[in-house]
């Protein structure tokens, strides 16, 4: 694809889309996995050692998902509350999955420290059909407010309300990939009518940590344990990584609130946004899923010898 969004095949180019535009680019969108078989089953296995429970319902038409989450078996009102989610862009494959392995591989682990809230595919549309967006064209990932337009979003809201104001904990999963440059980014400059700007994908693993609010040492914890996993994402040349300055190694900053992104739907003091490399020849699907749960633990462990 060139780098101009006149390239994107859907829409004018300078004008955002509308109805129409919107149903073409629908039309498109094509299952190619299974959030059942995937995803739903494997919760379901996790069933005899911990609480499981639908929190929302998806209409789509043809398609309907009920949206899992999975909690703490032995839930205490005086222990802190931990939030684990992933697949709120679906496309991000080891968000889903790494936080399932945390949960079967490591969740026992803190049993009795702390409650555990898991989302782990918040975005089941878009799982199956690896992408960013809901059929909407919205991105939930920028609807984590009270006028946001994507339900995805809205059910996870509902869900954290009960508990938002006295988390200790929030981890948001995510990936970014190389089709984040060759079909999401100049997807959303055509759907918005603006002009693609070309950038660089990060070569491997970084953190998003909250401008108004950062915790630099928590989101250093977690780069050191990570790089056991998998090698961490460098500043370019401008001593940026995906075009926001370096605010320490392998972490960069965003005004998470603002931006309505999912890290923002708590008041814990200890917040971030993973982001893994998939597609790097340096790293394997394993690796990834690896990261993702190594990255949860390091979270939760730094965040208990600080409460």
């Amino acid at each position: 694809m060139s780098t101009n969004s006149a390239s994107y095949p859907i829409g004018t180019p300078g004008i955002p889309w509308g109805e129409v535009e919107r149903a073409e680019w629908l039309s498109q969108q094509t299952r190619q996995r299974s959030y059942e078989s995937d995803v739903v089953s494997v919760i379901e296995r996790l069933r005899s050692r911990f609480d499981v429970e639908a929190y929302g319902h998806l209409d789509y038409g043809a398609d309907g998902y009920l949206l899992m989450a999975i909690r703490s078996r032995d839930w205490r009102d005086d222990l802190p509350v931990v939030l684990i989610t992933g697949g709120v862009h679906g496309y991000e494959t080891s968000g889903v999955h790494g936080a399932l392995q945390f949960v079967d591989q490591h969740a026992a682990d803190y049993a009795g420290r702390v409650n555990l809230l898991v989302a782990p595919c918040v975005s089941p549309w878009a799982y199956e059909r690896i992408h960013r967006w809901n059929p909407n064209a919205v991105d939930p990932n920028r609807s984590f407010r009270d006028d946001g337009l994507a339900e995805e979003s809205a059910a996870l809201m509902r869900l954290v309300s009960p508990v938002r104001d006295h988390a200790l904990m929030h981890i948001d999963l995510h990936e970014t990939t190389d089709t984040d440059e060759t079909e999401f980014r100049p997807a959303l400059a055509a759907r918005d009518g603006k002009p693609f700007e070309p950038g660089g994908i990060p070569d491997g693993f970084y953190l998003v940590d909250d401008s108004e609010s950062p915790q630099p040492e928590f989101q250093q914890a977690l780069i050191e344990a990570v790089e056991q996993i998998t090698h961490i994402a460098p500043a370019d040349g401008n001593g940026e990584i995906f075009g926001s300055p370096v605010a320490a190694r392998g972490v960069i900053q965003y005004p998470l609130k603002q931006l309505g992104l999912c890290a923002s739907i708590t008041s814990a003091p200890y917040r971030t946004t993973t982001e893994v490399y998939p597609d790097s020849p340096r790293a394997t699907p394993e690796q990834c899923n690896a990261a993702q749960a190594t990255a949860v633990c390091a979270a939760l462990d730094y965040a208990l010898a600080h409460q």
